[in-house]
């Protein structure tokens, strides 16, 4: 009996002993295994101390709402609290309902998932834990491997012994992919229902967990019925684990979902004004930092302004294509349509209210209004009229109209013409530019000078190169139509050249500002000439090529431009606010088409657009420097020249003290009267070659 007794012990002490060198082989495997595949990853993990994913940067226009997004991952950062509680519970229970429980690994998820696939005879469940997706995320490839699962686990372990359930929550919420290039819980509730996270609705939010299972095949975009399948599953998984009543799962089913998509604010508008803005931060900051750093650009551009501009530049467009094809019949689609461009600027401040650069950014993304040079025609005269008034003449200097010849080779003479070989002889400043007499451009510039008139240019902000001849005069040499602008603003402001300013602010993700803008503007110009200038320019749209601007209802400046062949049309006009030009023409630079001066093609855009963006009110007019004075005169009884297209003879003309106001001498021959018009007296005769020209003898 005690023989029996002790042959069971020693049995039991080997059965023990066995056991705990199994054990201890086991250990010892799983410890060579744990080092095998974990001797290359990190021991200590901290994901939250410099937690910085790629993440949107957003372009905002002068009132604070966006207008344009950057980035390779479309990625907004919320903070945990901004996160409302059903949500947190619906991706729980989509994707792991024992997450405050487990370690970093639920043995129990992945026997329930063991079991499930093996009851269904396929791979449906994983039995990952959020902590386990997070790290597969961060650092491992999404290969179904033994091996990434091995690694999965020890890394999911060590996040979990170094980071709390509420960090992993905030990490995880942040970086899962849900599809169409959203990352985080924020940027897709904005995609998918146009909002924050934080107004999400209980339905939303399980539409949006059942998403990372399968971001791509069950996005709602794609497969609408397949997504809300899943949403389903993940109410009543919701219901199941007591985060929400039987009465609000109900609510939550016969809840209908609407989708509603966030505006692709890039091409939606501003296009043109969002890439000149990428490209600029690109090239200042690098298009890493643009793409990936959160960056938060602040602009100039006034919304209600630019969608203005671009429904305006878009009807005004289909009009004159609409024209031309009733005119011409059906062109070569290959040869494109007819485009043009706006830009309006505050002449204040040089902010840059709205940008428009053709007419329709899908199909070109070439800026006309910034990368365009082209011919100003007879827009580009209020430069050289400015540099008569600083050379000392006045309103009602009087120059003669007339024919003028200049040889530009042997035997090859240049001869500017007015539209329909019309002159006038002895006309007033103020009535030739009203009417863009060609004539007497030139002869203006042959007086003060080619090299004093591109000074002038320069001054007022034009960098363009310019052609050193006289055919200067009639706006030969291309510019851009923010450089027009620009310098019109000059005459708008008193004299003040402003740097054109897209970008006010820029600040990283934290909010720390990268730089800073506010107005740079320069005085080239003395009030009193600008002023003149602007006078000159209001009787342009009181008697001249620009009196369909009139219809705005207030006081208005502004100059039309037509070239040579109708291949380009114009209008620069500014209130005291507001400066606007707008081009007309072909890429290639053929005509529009006969009689379709600026006055016809830009300005109707013009007149539409300030009159949609709400320009018309008021009756403001611009503020008189100082060292104005004036002069009432009875142009015909003081003996000036007195033109049948001047609209009264009498008038109160502003001029700069010292500058000749005095009347010519008496003319022995009357002036023949002449019917032209006025919508057809800005047409420009340009000269096509740039050789200097010299005076016929």
């Amino acid at each position: 009996m005690g023989s029996s007794r002790r042959s069971g012990l020693v049995f039991y002490k080997l059965v023990l002993r066995s056991l705990a060198v199994l054990s201890l082989l086991g250990l010892t495997g799983v410890a060579g295994i744990v080092y095998y595949y974990s001797h290359d990853l990190p021991s200590r993990l901290d994901l939250t101390s410099n937690y910085q994913p790629a993440v949107v940067s957003t372009v905002y226009d002068v009132e604070g709402h966006p207008i344009g997004e950057f980035y390779h991952q479309r990625r907004v950062v919320v903070p945990l609290e901004r996160i409302p509680s059903h949500a947190i519970q619906a991706f729980l229970a989509a994707e792991d309902a024992r997450f405050f429980k487990h370690k970093g690994v639920d043995g129990f998820a992945i026997l329930r998932a063991v079991f499930s696939n093996l009851k269904r005879g396929e791979i449906r469940e994983g039995g990952s834990t959020l902590t386990q997706q997070l790290v597969r995320g961060f650092f491992l490839t999404p290969e179904r491997t033994l091996k990434r699962k091995i690694r999965e686990a020890i890394l999911a372990i060590r996040v979990e012994r170094n980071h709390t359930k509420e960090e992993i929550l905030y990490l995880y919420l942040n970086q899962v992919y849900f599809g169409h290039g959203n990352y985080g819980v924020e940027a897709a509730s904005r995609d998918y229902f146009g909002k924050g996270v934080d107004q999400l609705s209980l339905g939303e939010a399980a539409l949006l967990a059942g998403l990372p299972r399968s971001p791509s095949r069950g996005s709602p975009y794609r497969d609408f019925f397949a997504a809300m399948e899943r949403q389903r599953y993940v109410l009543k998984r919701m219901y199941q684990e007591s985060f929400i009543t039987e009465a609000a799962y109900r609510e939550a089913l016969d809840t209908s979902i609407r989708l509603t998509p966030a505006p692709v604010l890039n091409s939606q508008i501003a296009p043109h004004f969002v890439e000149y803005i990428r490209q600029t931060i690109g090239d200042r900051y690098g298009f890493a930092p643009l793409l990936q750093g959160g960056l938060h650009i602040y602009t100039s551009l006034d919304t209600a302004l630019q969608m203005a501009a671009k429904k305006t530049v878009r009807e005004g467009l289909d009009e004159i294509r609409l024209r031309i094809r009733k005119k011409a019949g059906p062109g070569d689609p290959g040869k494109g349509e007819v485009e043009g461009a706006l830009l309006a600027l505050d002449p204040q401040t040089g902010s840059v209210r709205a940008l428009v650069g053709g007419h329709d950014f899908s199909l070109s993304e070439y800026n006309r209004a910034l990368q365009a040079k082209r011919q100003p025609g007879s827009a580009f005269k209020p430069i050289i009229y400015s540099a008569a008034l600083e050379s000392g003449l006045s309103e009602l200097s009087v120059v003669r109209d007339g024919p003028l010849s200049f040889r530009m080779a042997p035997g090859k003479y240049w001869r500017p013409q007015n539209y329909g070989n019309r002159f006038f002889g002895p006309v007033t400043l103020r009535s030739a530019l009203a009417h863009s007499l060609n004539s007497v451009a030139v002869r203006l510039v042959d007086r003060i000078g080619l090299e004093r008139v591109i000074r002038q240019a320069r001054k007022l902000g034009i960098e363009s190169p310019l052609e050193k001849n006289l055919s200067l005069a009639l706006g030969s040499s291309s510019v851009s139509v923010i450089e027009l602008v620009r310098a019109y603003a000059v005459f708008a402001n008193g004299g003040q050249l402003a740097e054109p300013l897209f970008i006010t602010k820029v600040t990283d993700r934290d909010g720390r500002v990268l730089e800073e803008k506010g107005p740079n503007l320069k005085q080239v110009l003395s009030p009193e000439v600008s002023y003149v200038v602007t006078d000159m320019l209001k009787n342009v749209i009181q008697s001249g090529t620009g009196r369909a601007a009139a219809r705005l209802g207030r006081v208005v400046a502004g100059k039309t431009g037509t070239t040579s062949e109708f291949r380009d049309g114009w209008f620069i006009g500014y209130t005291p606010d507001l400066v606007t030009g707008v081009w007309v023409g072909y890429d290639d630079h053929r005509p529009v088409g006969d009689r379709e001066t600026g006055a016809r093609t830009a300005l109707p855009i013009w007149l539409n657009f300030m009159i949609l963006g709400g320009q018309g009110a008021g009756s403001e007019d611009f503020p008189v420097p100082e060292g104005i004075d004036w002069l009432e005169v009875n142009l015909k009884g003081a003996g000036y020249p007195l033109p049948v297209f001047e609209s009264s003879p009498l008038t109160k003309i502003p001029f700069v003290n010292g500058s000749n106001v005095a009347p010519p001498a008496p003319r022995k021959t009357k002036e023949p009267d002449s019917d032209l018009t006025l919508e057809e007296t800005d047409v420009g005769q340009q000269s096509s070659v740039a050789a200097t020209l010299v005076p016929e003898p």
